[in-house]
């Protein structure tokens, strides 16, 4: 793959490159973002800002080398003679090309990689996506870091550096990101999701975890038309307003018709051990016919998938250091430049996976792309787009048949111990659902799906009768089909004669009134299917 390019003396912009990434990130468009931003250079310079946005891209690239090392990994592809900058000169130039460009870059790239026919990225229609923060990203320890993002507050004193909170909505099919914000940890998790709702759409099922169930954000995101599966924290008890047959129940949550999943998930591991937990989900798929209680169990699993995307970043594009900026400036354009890196990468592989039919996305290792992207930089190879033998581009380049050649194995399920080998982490000992400490393959996954169980008649905190409660367990176990006043009596245990009767057909007709039930036939009812239920809340 070694090569050596030869440019003429005076090609400043020779430099202006990131290997094969190239051609993810053409000239054409940086000199368009540039433009946008009102960032390009006014005089041509020896170091232009075309150059400025590449160095700061192979930047992210090559985080554990410094500026310099960095410089000359660019233009070790280069016979010509090459400006060779000092520090200085390469600060003056991320100076210079400032912040605006790379957010700019990043807007351009990001947004959903996979075609809709690629294995893994869609559930029925929805494109599944989802978002979650990463509280894990240190910068350097210096005062005007500080005076932006403060010190987290530990259990055992302050952290040791700053810390970025990244806030990312994720394809969970590709790991690809579709928006991103970030700031101080202050602010928190779900005032970032706000920030990210506008780029939901009518095709996404979002997925997300306990931290984001207020009511204002679930009535957000159905405002955009999206769909969404989000689990509930433990402390929040929706009304039971119909049992469905499958476990399920619906609900409303402020102004937004809601179906509630409670389901317990046990996995049994190779040496014999099970553990698990239980789950309540909140989902706008009201239709137990169309997506099954066990279903939406097992398709919640996906929203790990962004977790794996923050390894790749925070792990295997930073090695897990500290980012090199000391001021927020520098910090702000690192990010931008390393998200936008990270998205030209993605890019390649699914584009490399997508030419083997029937193969996943999340098979294409991370690892051996980077590694084969540093390559292309340090040679200078495939910065254009080559063609086959047939005159057609080769889809696939040296990244992508690195790629293709290194596949990851189908997913096998096994469970990773949730432990960081650190002595301040609650992680080190918080294991209250029995984990296993080490990396353990699992033997089987049993869902178990719990009706809501209904509180007693004098309970606190009590949201339905428990005469309504019964009635609805009734028509749910008969798969919600019509019965009779007199047959639902009799599974009471109720007088089917005389006033006991005429009372309770009467408490049957008050509910019909209010939509709670349908009435089929004279004395006859059912649940309301869940596209006409009218959520009443009335005793």
């Amino acid at each position: 793959m070694a090569q050596s390019v030869t440019h003429g003396i005076d090609d400043v912009f020779a430099p202006g490159h990131v290997g094969e990434l190239t051609q993810v990130i053409p000239t054409e468009l940086v000199d368009a973002v540039l433009d946008e931003t009102g960032t390009r250079e006014r005089r041509l310079r020896s170091l232009p800002s075309r150059v400025g946005v590449y160095f700061v891209l192979a930047l992210g690239l090559f985080e554990h080398l410094g500026a310099g090392p960095v410089w000359g990994k660019l233009v070790a592809g280069l016979t010509d003679a090459v400006p060779r900058p000092s520090e200085k000169a390469l600060r003056d130039l991320r100076r210079r090309v400032g912040v605006a460009p790379f957010q700019r870059l990043f807007e351009v790239l990001a947004g959903p990689l996979a075609q809709p026919s690629t294995p893994g990225v869609r559930y029925r229609r929805w494109r599944t996506v989802a978002f979650d923060g990463c509280g894990s990203l240190n910068v350097p320890d210096h005062e005007r870091n500080r005076s932006w993002l403060g010190r987290t507050e530990r259990r055992h004193g302050p952290s040791g550096y700053p810390r970025l909170m990244l806030m990312t909505l994720c394809e969970t099919g590709t790991r690809g990101l579709v928006a991103a914000v970030f700031g101080s940890a202050s602010k928190g998790e779900t005032d970032y999701a706000h920030d990210l709702i506008s780029h939901l759409t009518s095709d996404m099922l979002l997925l997300a975890d306990r931290a984001f169930d207020s009511n204002r954000l679930l009535a957000d995101i159905a405002a955009q038309g999206a769909q969404f599966l989000i689990r509930a924290t433990s402390t929040r008890r929706p009304p039971v307003l119909a049992l469905l047959p499958d476990g399920s129940y619906l609900t409303r949550i402020g102004s937004v018709r809601l179906r509630v999943i409670e389901a317990e998930v046990r996995s049994r591991t190779t040496d014999g051990n099970g553990f698990g937990g239980t789950y309540r989900l909140l989902t706008t798929l009201i239709d137990h016919r169309t997506d099954p209680a066990e279903r939406l169990v097992g398709l919640y699993h996906e929203r790990w998938e962004i977790e794996t995307a923050y390894l790749a970043l925070r792990h295997t594009l930073l090695k897990g250091r500290v980012l090199r900026s000391k001021d927020p400036v520098g910090i702000v354009q690192e990010m931008w430049g390393l998200l936008a890196g990270y998205q030209a990468l993605r890019s390649i592989m699914v584009t490399a996976v997508e030419t083997v039919p029937g193969c996943d996305p999340d098979r294409a290792g991370f690892t051996v792309a980077l590694e084969a992207a540093r390559d292309t930089i340090v040679s200078f190879a495939g910065t254009t787009t080559a063609a086959t033998p047939f005159g057609c581009p080769d889809l696939v380049g040296y990244i992508g048949t690195r790629v293709l050649r290194a596949l990851l194995p189908k997913r096998r399920m096994r469970l990773s111990a949730r432990i960081v080998k650190c002595g301040t982490s609650r992680y080190a000992i918080w294991n209250r659902d029995g984990r296993p400490r080490h990396s353990t393959p699992i033997t089987a996954i049993a869902i178990t799906v719990h009706p809501p169980a209904l509180p007693s008649e004098h309970g606190p905190g009590r949201t339905l009768s428990g005469r309504w409660g019964q009635v609805c367990q009734i028509l749910a176990a008969n798969s919600n089909q019509a019965m009779h006043t007199r047959d639902i009596a009799q599974h009471l245990g109720l007088a089917t004669t005389g006033h006991h009767l005429k009372g309770f057909t009467a408490q049957l007709c008050y509910w019909a009134r209010n939509g709670r039930l349908i009435r089929t036939a004279p004395s006859t009812y059912q649940i309301p299917r869940p596209e006409v239920l009218t959520m009443s809340t009335e005793p």
